[in-house]
Parts: C-alpha cells; structure tokens; sequence
C-alpha cells in the first residue's frame, strides 16, 4: 500500500491531512477529538490577542458542497491555544494560528508565544476577509510588506508560516512572491476563502454581516486554490512548503494538491458539513489513487503536474 508520510517545515506527518484553522478546533474538546481522528496534526482556532465573539449572525451557511460565511474571527484568545497546545505531548507537530489585528499586535502575541514556551509551528493569518473595516492584509502589497518586516523581527526564522487570500491574475503571484521570498518562511498556506461573496434564498441574503457578503468555501473554489498552489510552486524559494486549502471534498482532490506543490491540505467545509470520519475516508480515497498511478510516496509525484501539449485530445472536454 502506497505511503502517506509528509513533511512541513522539516517536521514529520504521517499523512497530509488537517483541518483548516476555524473548522472544528476553537474550544478544547474540538482539540480533542481532532487529536483522537485521523487528522495528522490539528491547527488552531485563529486567535487575536484577546478573546472575540465575533461576527453577529446568522454568520454562515452551507449549500450543497459549499458554504458562505462571515465569522468575524470568534476564538478564546491567544492564552487560551496556547495553554491547550503547550499541554499537548505533541505540541511541536502542532500548527498554532493567530491574527494579528493590527501591525502593533505582532511582536505582543510574539511575546506571549515565546513565554510560553510553545515550539510547534505558527500561521500567521494575513487574509480573513470577514473582520468589518478591516481589509486584507494580502491584498495591500505595501502593507504585506511592511507587516512581513516585522514578523520576521518578532518570529524565528522557519518557525512560522503565513495564509494568504486567493490571487487571480499572474503579476500578483509574482509580486507576493518577491516579497515572501526575502524572509524565512517555513510555509504558506493557500488558499482562505474567497472574500464577498453572496448566496440568496428567496429574495434574502442568507447570512447578516456585511449584507450578506462573505467568503466562500467548498467545492466551487477548488480550481482557484490549484491555481494558486502551483503558482507559488513555481515561485517561492524551495525551502518554503505549501499548504493547499480550498475545495477538498474527496482523495482525488488531495492527490491534485499534492500534484500542484502542495506538502499538506486542510479539510474546510468539507469538515464542517460531514464529521471526523471524513478524514478516514479521504485516506482511503488517496491511496486508491495513488495506487492507480503506482505511486508508492507522496514525494514521488509532489510537484509533478503535467502540462496539455498541442493537439493533445482530453476525454470529455468540450469543443
């Protein structure tokens, strides 16, 4: 049977599957049970320096393989995680994720981090599109610029990663690229959710914040994060993994995020509208098709997308 086994920043997993911080992991019997599934590692709720309630709702909304949400970052706060990872006895496979609220918030969650003495990874969440009158980080180079000089002041290097929102033209990945390619990422996670959109039932919005607008995940949003995945594949330093968000419903998926650059996944709405035996399911899925390609490591064809020559015919494509 084909080998699951994976890296991320030099740490071992035995297998690429997570969940994506926000589904299934703010309060500690979510740890818990992620800890008990067959997740490889677990991420945390993305915590902000103080607790947060969060958006009002209704605030999310699944359709079909989909959903829509506008959170608004609700977590117990940064003590909370890290009182709970650092208890952990595998705390250094953990992912800790936070959120800076402002550029001042870095070196103080940095602080609390370092007391703690907390050693697994960080993700620094540069990208949730649902915190009102706050724009992206992500999305504002000169301000990604700026805030990744002062993570880099107040993190070690290789021991945090960033979560990027979804670009769509080729230029953007070029030059997010050039900025991250100045510091020591252990990784980038791609992608969060794609920001303002809208889903109506009747004649209504179907969440309340923003007037209805927020990000959406699911099975829709798949061929953005492949996207995005291999063109930061091709871009960013080799030493900087990437994790693949966005879409994941079935095995097939994963092997596509691992065939794009991908080292990890998160499992998002996906997790949230089936339960934990979804990662069990996925597994399964994902040796059969690694079994189908005899690929026996995930090394073997990580990275290794294949591109349509001329006049080459693919089956069921429309003409």
């Amino acid at each position: 049977m084909a080998q699951l086994n994976t890296q991320l920043a030099g740490r071992h997993y035995i297998s690429p599957l997570m969940n994506a911080s926000g589904i299934h992991c703010g309060l500690d019997y979510m740890l818990d049970e992620l800890t008990h599934s067959k997740a490889a590692t677990y991420i945390t709720k993305s915590a902000t320096l103080q607790k947060r309630l969060g958006n009002p709702e209704p605030r999310y909304y699944n359709y079909k393989q989909n959903s829509l949400n506008s959170m608004g970052l609700p977590n117990e706060g940064i003590d909370y995680y890290l009182k709970y990872v650092n208890q952990d006895p595998q705390t250094a496979q953990r992912i800790l994720s936070i959120t800076p609220l402002t550029i001042e918030d870095i070196p103080l969650l940095s602080k609390k981090i370092d007391a703690s003495g907390y050693d697994g990874l960080i993700e620094i969440n540069l990208s949730c599109p649902n915190i009102l009158g706050k724009p992206q980080i992500g999305y504002d180079f000169d301000q990604m610029a700026h805030y990744m000089k002062v993570i880099d002041q107040s993190f070690y290097p290789g021991s945090y990663g960033v979560k990027l929102p979804p670009y769509f033209d080729l230029v953007h990945f070029d030059m997010v690229a050039q900025i991250l390619n100045q510091y020591p990422l252990a990784f980038v996670n791609s992608i969060n959710s794609v920001g303002n959109a809208l889903m109506i039932h009747e004649q209504q919005t179907v969440i309340f914040p923003k007037n209805g607008h927020g990000g959406l995940g699911g099975a829709t949003i798949k061929p953005i994060a492949l996207a995005n995945v291999h063109a930061f594949y091709q871009r960013l330093n080799k030493n900087i993994d990437i994790i693949g968000t966005g879409g994941i419903t079935n095995g097939r998926d994963v092997f596509e995020f691992i065939l794009c650059g991908a080292s990890m996944v998160q499992l998002g709405t996906v997790l949230a509208q089936k339960n934990l035996d979804i990662f069990e399911q996925i597994e399964n899925e994902l040796h059969a098709e690694m079994d189908k390609y005899d690929y026996k490591t995930i090394s073997e064809f990580k990275g290794k997308l294949q591109y349509i020559q001329e006049n080459d015919a693919i089956s069921g494509a429309s003409h």
